[in-house]
């Protein structure tokens, strides 16, 4: 089992690997791979983490090892997240041995259509599974993303407070004309994937007129694409997040925010959190310590802040995950769709 030190930080831990399979044995046919999975849900919004059964993909940094999984496995992808057994909501998380040693373990996250940097909503549902089945405690855990290493604190209530890879405002007001819809404006942020954040839209932000919202954003994406909009050395801009005032005295905004696979975040986006408190710090609008309460689409809300180290935004993000269910994949070789149907 894992040992804590004082500030319930793993040390002298045992292989991962061998960890899990203790608790998930994986066993397989000829024909039959099994998958040990947990499902979870954070604000709304599903993860699925894959406890065994994923990939090889060495133990280099996690950033060579997504690459080394889109490359030569991205079936498995396919497999764990889209249908027959996924749907275009999941986000993925697939367990890895971290490469840096400091922490409980690593993590890549991917969806529908490919992978992602780093996932908030995500993150906070890796730390409740593990909690689930005993592998952390309540205290402080740290895991490894492909964009860096992020802090997480398991709370006695069972929130995880998630502090950020760090973030920033690239560029504020850049204009796109979108066919159908007009010129818009909206700010270019990374808060560890790069979002298109947009207030003067016009739009009603509920959940009674996702279509319209989701319809209108894919047109932003498509429109920032066809004009070279991009982030930081050309990278793409794949999520796009609409934002206004709150109906609910809980929250100071509400937002919707589209995912690269063109399926609509259910939690408030810890990402798009992040990205939105580095706009707003960037426009005096937020103090390092001040509390931000961002709610999503559904109603449920992150509770958000940021502190300054070396002129660098660090964002956290506060939230609740629920496990859903333990389950085994079966990916039968003879099942036309065992790999997933692609997008």
């Amino acid at each position: 089992m894992y040992h804590f030190d004082a500030d319930c930080r793993t040390i002298a831990n045992p292989p991962l690997k061998a960890i899990l399979e203790s608790h998930f044995p994986m066993t397989s046919t000829s024909a039959v791979r099994r998958v040990s999975i947990i499902d979870s849900h954070t604000a709304g919004e599903p993860t699925r983490l894959v406890l065994n059964g994923g990939p090889d993909l060495g133990s280099s940094p996690l950033a060579d090892r997504r690459e080394r999984f889109r490359r030569d496995h991205d079936e498995f992808r396919t497999a764990v997240v889209n249908e027959p057994r996924g749907s275009d909501v999941i986000v993925g998380a697939l367990l890895c041995e971290p490469f840096d040693t400091r922490c409980t373990t690593g993590v890549i996250f991917f969806n529908n259509v490919g992978y992602l940097g780093m996932c908030g909503h995500g993150t906070i549902g890796v730390v409740a599974s593990l909690a689930h089945v005993g592998r952390v405690t309540p205290g402080r855990h740290w895991i490894e993303t492909p964009v860096g290493v992020v802090s997480t604190t398991l709370h006695p209530s069972g929130e995880v407070t998630v502090e950020n890879v760090p973030s920033f405002r690239l560029a504020s007001s850049v204009p796109v004309e979108v066919p159908g819809h007009g010129a818009l404006c909206g700010d270019v942020a990374w808060g560890g994937n790069w979002f298109y954040l947009v207030e003067n839209h016009g739009k009603e932000l509920s959940l009674a007129n996702v279509d319209e919202l989701t319809e209108f954003t894919w047109a932003i994406r498509q429109a920032l694409e066809a004009h070279g909009i991009a982030g930081s050395n050309g990278a793409e801009i794949d999520h796009i997040e609409l934002f206004g005032p709150s109906r609910n005295s809980a929250a100071d905004s509400v937002n919707f925010v589209l995912c690269p696979g063109k399926a609509y975040d259910r939690s408030p986006c810890g990402t798009g959190t992040s990205a939105k408190m580095a706009c707003l710090y960037a426009e005096g609008k937020l103090a390092p310590g001040q509390v931000w309460r961002q709610a999503g689409i559904l109603g449920t809300v992150f509770e958000g802040r940021i502190r300054v180290e070396d002129e660098r935004i660090i964002p956290s993000i506060t939230g609740t995950a629920y496990v859903t269910a333990e389950s085994t994949l079966l990916l039968d070789a003879n099942d036309p769709f065992c790999m997933g149907i692609p997008r």
